[in-house]
């Protein structure tokens, strides 16, 4: 009887250090939970800071559309990442991409061929900014680099650095971002699309191999130039159709959109959800939800009135501590205590 008594919960309760060990397990393996408990916690925070957090429609709309598109760009940076690349040209994608738009409709083609040549355009970037990195060999971050210039210069010059209309089509434009919600419904269909693709598909999978390991994915037979220069394509054409989404949604097109803001952003998202800048491990779902935490925070400093320098700081420190738990968490995978 005394051994039966001292097998079940006992007056010591529950086995504590075995469930600790479960929650530990469940954090180090889906980090996903971790930054879902903490964009949780903020909600509640600033929902009890200021009751038109949420409640608001005014307030959640502003939201939904600082997070869509960070979110959405992150995407495509968090599949270079994983891969061990990076796109910091993917702000200027996103100013350059609505003006190709804009003279194609002006050439007179309907609204929604210039959105694909806007899109296609994006992709000739993504594929150059590929085939410099891969064929080439320039390290992705020197290319990137060189291309936000360039796209910055010509974009200001094709443009003579003034505004211009979006396309006059009430449906096309409420479609592509001008209804309230339209950005964050695209950035939720696009990160379900994005997740199945790197979690379910052969393309995915190897993406991730590539990344941890590219000699070994070469030797085992993956095209790891073909894969790169894919996921640049991929990244780039997410940062044009963002650039299109939020022009309808202001009704302008500004060539001084973008810029390094919303790339930072973007890797930022990435980098807090979970994903590694050194490659071979990253998360969709946590990239998106990263993207809310950082839109909960700059929304929710506003509301409350505190510095919006102060965002940069959170922003900052959030970084810092997403690399370093990234960094241990490869440790612990690599000895085998998780």
């Amino acid at each position: 009887m005394s051994v039966v008594a001292n097998s079940g919960a006992g007056p010591s309760g529950p086995d504590r250090p075995g469930l600790r060990i479960r929650i530990f397990d469940v954090i180090f393996r889906w980090r996903e939970v971790s930054i879902f408990v903490v964009a949780v916690l903020l909600i509640i925070y600033f929902e009890s800071a200021n009751r038109d957090f949420l409640l608001s429609q005014a307030s959640l709309q502003n939201l939904t559309q600082f997070i869509a598109p960070a979110a959405i760009i992150s995407l495509g940076e968090i599949m270079l990442m994983i891969g061990g690349e990076i796109d910091l040209s993917a702000g200027m994608i996103f100013a350059f991409a609505p003006f190709m738009m804009h003279y194609a409709v002006i050439a007179g083609l309907p609204p929604i061929v210039g959105i694909l040549l806007g899109l296609l355009a994006s992709a000739m970037v993504g594929m150059v900014n590929g085939m410099v990195t891969l064929l080439l060999r320039v390290p992705s971050f020197v290319t990137t680099l060189g291309t936000m210039f360039l796209l910055n210069g010509l974009t200001l010059t094709l443009s003579a650095g003034t505004p211009v209309d979006t396309p006059n089509n009430p449906t096309l434009a409420a479609i592509f971002g001008h209804w309230g919600y339209s950005e964050i419904l695209w950035a939720l269909v696009i990160a379900a699309f994005m997740h199945l693709l790197l979690r379910n598909t052969r393309w995915g999978l190897h993406t991730v191999a590539s990344g941890g390991n590219p000699v070994g994915a070469s030797e085992a037979g993956i095209n790891v130039t073909r894969l790169k220069i894919g996921n640049f394509v991929i990244s780039a054409m997410l940062s044009g159709f963002v650039g299109i989404l939020e022009d309808f949604r202001i009704s302008s097109i500004d060539p001084q959109a973008g810029g390094s803001q919303i790339m930072f952003l973007a890797v930022a998202a990435g980098v807090i959800g979970g994903t590694s800048l050194a490659g071979g491990s990253g998360t969709i779902i946590g990239g998106l939800i990263g993207a809310t935490v950082l839109g909960v925070l700059n929304d929710g400093f506003t509301l409350i009135g505190i510095n919006a320098f102060t965002f940069n700081i959170i922003l900052g420190a959030a970084i810092l501590l997403a690399m370093v738990f990234n960094i241990q968490v490869a440790r612990l995978r690599r000895s085998g205590a998780v």
